[in-house]
């Protein structure tokens, strides 16, 4: 089953967005400077934002600001954004505090929105539920009820699957979201992004630990490079043939083995949808969650090429999940300070560098999350000492910078 357009969920501020009707989509647009034109069709229309979303005739989706188009376009949106020909969605406010989940279902009249969660052993996660138990009423309200029982959130369906390198996938959880076992940042985002969202929500995690992005999660289209002396693998290249032949390498490891893996295994899950998100019938991927960097940050190969591989891993995964819109959230390693000079620190100016691009493509799509201040000690090396509060506080600003 492939995923519809990816709906782009509005920043918490929260205007509405307003999704004009077929009839009114097709139209030749012109830049600003009255330079260029172009045919495509509006999707979609933020009033408050500025921001337009139009699908090309090669389907491709792109996304920018009303500054970009002529006064006349922009004049043309302002008056036919609000025909009652479209439909429109609102997204609620984020609050300051989150309330209990209502126990209420989904609308399942709208696709699930999908936000699939990657990366390595920080993202698998370690949080104790034992000791989570003892500061949730304080510090995370919307966990408990009023018996101390753990709430369920039934809008919110939270999926975790998981294989090494291309073999079988497994699956080890596939449930509401609740706690249950040991907890990594998915609770958090799950809660943050399930509020704010007015259809199906599926939290799906796709990881295992001890996986670098310079080698075993190598996206597609990466070019084997010299360092050191060496040529590093390209996309399913080996040591002894760093180019490869563009095809999966038989009997061996290679570069991107895990992304081919976890990749395989997200789409299984998404190809039967009703065993993951009972009663769903259509699916939209609207974010992906990157929480990295351990294995990376001890290879100056793999470090220095960081920020050059994040861009292609977006590239890849909007194009493996045909979302060519959605959004990415980045966090870096708790234990890293903004200014070392370590591998660790090279990786998360990688990042920030990234969120902070004005490539359009990444441009206001992608949000990075400075984890020092929310960890409570430890390194992701000893996945924090499994101190349930850092994955919760790392979720929680993850799951508030997709929405924001």
């Amino acid at each position: 089953m492939n995923p519809l357009k990816n709906r782009l969920i509005a920043p918490a501020a929260a205007a509405v967005l307003i999704v004009l009707s077929s009839s009114l989509q097709s139209r030749t647009w012109t830049s600003a400077d009255g330079a260029k034109t172009f045919e495509g069709e509006l999707q979609s229309y933020d009033v408050a934002s500025g921001k337009v979303s139009v699908t090309l005739p090669n389907r491709k989706r792109m996304t920018f600001t009303q500054d970009k188009l002529s006064e006349d376009d922009i004049a043309w949106l302002k008056k036919n954004g609000g025909r009652s020909g479209g439909s429109t969605t609102e997204v609620k406010e984020l609050p300051d505090e989150l309330p209990d989940p209502d126990g209420g279902d989904g609308d399942m009249s709208k696709p699930v929105q999908v936000y699939i969660l990657l990366g390595q052993s920080n993202m698998l996660g370690a949080g104790k539920p034992s000791t989570l138990q003892g500061v949730a009423a304080e510090k995370y309200p919307y966990l408990v009820d009023d018996a101390g029982e753990w709430t369920v959130r039934k809008d919110v369906r939270n999926v975790r699957v998981m294989c090494s390198g291309t073999g079988p996938s497994k699956d080890y959880t596939n449930d509401w979201m609740t706690i249950q076992g040991n907890i990594g940042p998915e609770i958090g985002i799950g809660h943050y992004v399930g509020h704010v969202t007015d259809a199906p929500v599926m939290i799906l995690k796709s990881c295992i630990g001890n996986r670098s992005l310079g080698w075993d999660l190598l996206p597609p289209g990466s070019e084997p490079y010299e360092h050191g002396g060496k040529t590093q693998p390209g996309y399913r290249g080996t040591p002894n043939d760093p180019k490869g032949n563009g095809e999966p390498v038989q009997g061996e490891w290679y570069a991107g083995c895990q992304y081919d893996g976890d990749i395989a295994a997200a789409k299984k899950v998404l190809d039967d949808l009703d065993k993951y998100y009972p009663g769903a019938k259509e699916y939209e991927v609207a974010g992906f969650f990157w929480w990295q960097g351990d294995k990376d940050m001890r290879n100056a190969a793999h470090y220095e090429m960081y920020e050059k591989n994040l861009i292609q891993l977006i590239k890849s995964l909007r194009k493996d999940f045909d979302a060519p819109d959605a959004r990415f959230v980045t966090a870096s390693l708790g234990q890293t300070k903004k200014g070392s000079q370590g591998g660790d620190g090279k990786i998360l100016d990688a990042m920030e560098a990234v969120a902070k691009s004005d490539d359009p493509e990444l441009e206001d799509k992608v949000a990075f999350v400075y984890t020092h201040p929310l960890s409570k000690g430890g390194s992701s090396s000893g996945h924090y000492g499994g101190n349930p509060e850092t994955y919760m506080n790392v979720g929680e600003a993850m799951g508030k910078a997709m929405v924001e």
